[in-house]
Parts: C-alpha cells; structure tokens; sequence
C-alpha cells in the first residue's frame, strides 16, 4: 500500500456504513464512500456533531448538514517545504482534494529532488500532469523543482490550481496551465515534438468527450496511457497513473503501461504498484482509497 500517514490537518477518523468520518483542518465532515461496505457500531460522538454531512439521494446528492465556510486552507507537510490548499465544498461530495494522494506527491517529490540533488537533471525537470484536478500533484512538484504543465478541461479547477500554487509560495513557479481536453492536448504536443521528464496521469472513471460522447476510463485507458508515453522525454525520471475505477486493478495497470513502452526504457523500469490508502484512527486499520502505478527510470 501506499499510505498517506505525513498529514497533520487531515485525519480519517472512522469509516463505517459506507461513510467516512473527517476533520478537515478544524472541521468535521461525513462524506460517502463506496468502498466503506461494512457496518459496524459508531461509538465516536463526532458522527452526530459533523460540520458537513453529504448524503446520497437518487441518483445525485446533497450536504444535508452543512455548518462549514464558504472556503478554508489546509496544509501538507512535503519535504520541500508545506504545501497550502483552499478547500470548497462541491456539489459531488468533493472538497477539492484528495488526501490519499499525498503520498504519490511525496515519491514524485522525491524522484524530482534526487535528481537535480545528483545532477542527473541541471535544469528543472518538465512534468506534464494530465487530468490534473485543483493540483495538489502540481503544487508538489513544483515545490520539489519540476516546471510543470497543468492541463484539466475544468476551467474552475484549474483556476482553483493557481490559487493553490499561490498559496504554496508558488506564484513564480514555473507551470503553465491549460484548460483543454487531455486526449486533444497529447496529441497536439506529440505532433510538435514536445516531452517531458515526468508524467502524471490521474483520470477520472468515465466524462465526455470533445463531442460529448460519454467514454469509460476502462474502454479507452490502453489508448490513453499509450499516447501519454510517447511524450517522455529520452532520458525521463518518472511515469505515474493514477485510477478511481473499481474494474481498472493495479496489475492491469501495470500491464498496459508497461506494454506501453519501448523496449528501451522497459528495460530501465523500476515499478511499485499498490493502492492508495488512509490510516484509520479509531479502528487502526487502513482505508483503501484507489490504485496506483509508479515507475522510475533508472
């Protein structure tokens, strides 16, 4: 597993009947979560005196308590330095983060670091982060030394990414951010011959295409991540996907990135596949919070 255990303004309270319990900074929230399938006593009193409470209903959903602010900051603490991010209650249960990806942002980080530490890289590695969301993986990279493109088809989001990165001390980092649909900005940087050290991939499950039409991450993730390795530089650091997807296990991910590259840097793959996860205060356990493939490049 890879285990998000560095943070101090998080904490996974209790996860029982389908719902996680959460202190956000100084606020407490029950979200759902799907892979919250057993049904055990709630003995903590915080699950009746939650800030936000998001409940299910139909086919949509709704904060059916909801004593939280408009907005709050929460803090990381990377190795680089804290990283700072503006929080927002969505409409999806979302608040604009997820925490279980910091420990990915803390391995990108460190892969970023050592190599400029060694001297492998003499300039700032580029990094191409795709579906890139508000940025946290951004904002992590950046503070380790990468130059980044951050490219979401939000324009909320990445708005909400800039904010971050400005919040991190990061206004003067060097990234650009394009709204844009990721397949369509791939191939247009293949076609220029563009590349980059680093890529990060962190599709969602299913979303709509530049016609709307509905596609699912299962149907076109071989097509996806086989265009997104064309773009690694020819002597690149790191590969990382990321996936939500119930049918998308780590070993299959594994399997179509690594058919996805050249004999060449297969070769130099070191690869760590695992899931994403929480540890749990009150029972002690761990949360398994989604699937993650790593690979450096010797």
């Amino acid at each position: 597993m890879f285990i998000s255990d560095h943070w101090k303004s998080y904490e996974l309270i209790d996860a029982e009947g389908g719902e996680r319990l959460e202190r956000w900074g100084s606020h407490i929230l029950v979200r759902p979560d799907p892979q919250v399938i057993w049904h055990h006593p709630r003995t903590n009193p915080l699950w009746n005196r939650a800030d936000g409470v998001y409940r299910r209903q139909g086919g949509g959903g709704s904060w059916v308590v909801n004593r939280m602010p408009e907005s709050w900051c929460v803090s990381y603490p990377s190795a680089a330095g804290d990283l700072t991010f503006r929080l927002r209650p969505m409409g999806f249960k979302h608040t604009g983060l997820f925490p279980e990806q910091a420990a990915n942002w803390d391995w990108t980080a460190g892969v970023i670091r050592e190599a400029l530490g060694s001297g492998r890289k003499t300039e700032a590695p580029k990094v191409l982060n795709l579906f890139a969301y508000t940025g946290g993986a951004t904002v992590a990279a950046a503070k380790a030394g990468a130059s980044l493109v951050h490219v979401d088809a939000s324009k909320g989001m990445t708005n909400a990414a800039r904010e971050n990165m400005q919040l991190s001390g990061l206004e003067d980092a060097p990234c650009r951010y394009i709204v844009d649909d990721c397949s369509k900005f791939v191939a247009r940087e293949i076609r220029r011959g563009n590349t980059y050290d680093g890529v990060i991939m962190d599709p969602p499950s299913y979303g709509r295409g530049p016609r709307g039409e509905l596609w699912k991450l299962e149907d076109c993730a071989d097509e996806l991540v086989g265009e997104a390795v064309k773009l690694l530089s020819p002597d690149p650091l790191f590969f990382l996907i990321n996936s939500y997807t119930t049918g998308l296990s780590p070993a299959v991910m594994q399997y179509i990135l690594l058919s996805a590259l050249p004999a060449g840097l297969r070769s130099r793959a070191e690869v760590e596949v695992g899931e994403t996860a929480l540890p749990v205060t009150d029972s002690g356990l761990f949360l398994p919070s989604g699937a993650s493939v790593r690979v450096f490049f010797r």
